[in-house]
């Protein structure tokens, strides 16, 4: 029988090296992840290069600083998703649904999307079904706007500078001066809408889900709706119970 890696194992140290990056919530620099884990520099750039050359690391464009690549943002997905389906947070959204009458779904930030992590349909006929992996844009979805919100400053006008804000409705931000204008909003008000912005004929709200302590927005929890049954002016109704489910989906993470 294999024996179990010792805790001082390279591959061990590499997972928490992810881990203190992860935690971090922005791009580090060499230095400040020697800082952040308090290992040798002459180590630590070491297995940054190693991570790099693996596809789980990316260098931004100044080349200096480490980010998290998109091999490792899927598999923090796949993670996730893979316990939301059949737990509790699932149990959470299956009965958030049933006590609102809409349906509701819990996503993550993947790159420049938002990955839909679970979701359950309302009874309704009149819906968009939008199965758990889907991928919606940044600007123009609540849960989108809602990341791009509560990211530090230099990460978002990195993201924002990278992003086409392309027009998928009439009501879509396409301008980056209005599309800023809006995430100060919600960064005031807790919360981002969808005024039919991605969809014609479908409003959305979502809200934070953050873990305790923590100053990165893991998750987001968000109802959508026809328009033409609930309307935009209506959504806040919605506004206590979401925050219920998301604080019940918090303490899961």
């Amino acid at each position: 029988m294999r024996e179990p890696p010792e805790p001082t194992s390279p591959a061990l140290r590499q997972m928490e090296l992810l881990e203190h990056l992860v935690r971090e919530g922005r791009p580090l620099s060499l230095p400040e992840a020697v800082a952040a884990c308090g290992w040798p520099k002459p180590t630590v750039h070491r297995m940054l290069a190693q991570l790099e050359a693996g596809g789980w690391l990316q260098r931004e464009p100044d080349g200096r600083r480490y980010a998290l690549a998109p091999r490792l943002l899927r598999l923090g997905e796949n993670a996730l998703g893979a316990s939301t389906q059949h737990g509790v947070r699932h149990a959470v959204l299956r009965q958030l649904v049933a006590d609102l009458g809409e349906s509701c779904n819990l996503t993550a930030l993947s790159g420049a999307e938002v990955v839909y992590l679970d979701r359950v349909e309302s009874a309704f006929p009149l819906r968009l079904e939008l199965r758990p992996g889907t991928r919606v844009p940044l600007h123009c979805s609540a849960s989108g706007k809602l990341f791009l919100a509560h990211l530090d400053a230099t990460r978002r006008q990195a993201l924002l500078d990278g992003l086409v804000l392309s027009r998928h409705t009439a009501t879509t931000l396409t301008r980056r001066d209005a599309l800023e204008t809006e995430l100060a909003t919600i960064r005031r008000q807790g919360h981002a809408f969808d005024a039919e912005e991605f969809v014609d004929g479908l409003v959305c709200i979502a809200v934070p889900v953050r873990a305790h302590g923590e100053r990165v927005l893991r998750c987001a929890l968000a109802l959508q709706a026809p328009s033409a049954r609930v309307a935009l002016a209506e959504l806040p109704q919605f506004l206590p119970r979401l925050s219920e489910a998301a604080q019940a989906i918090a303490r899961t993470l």
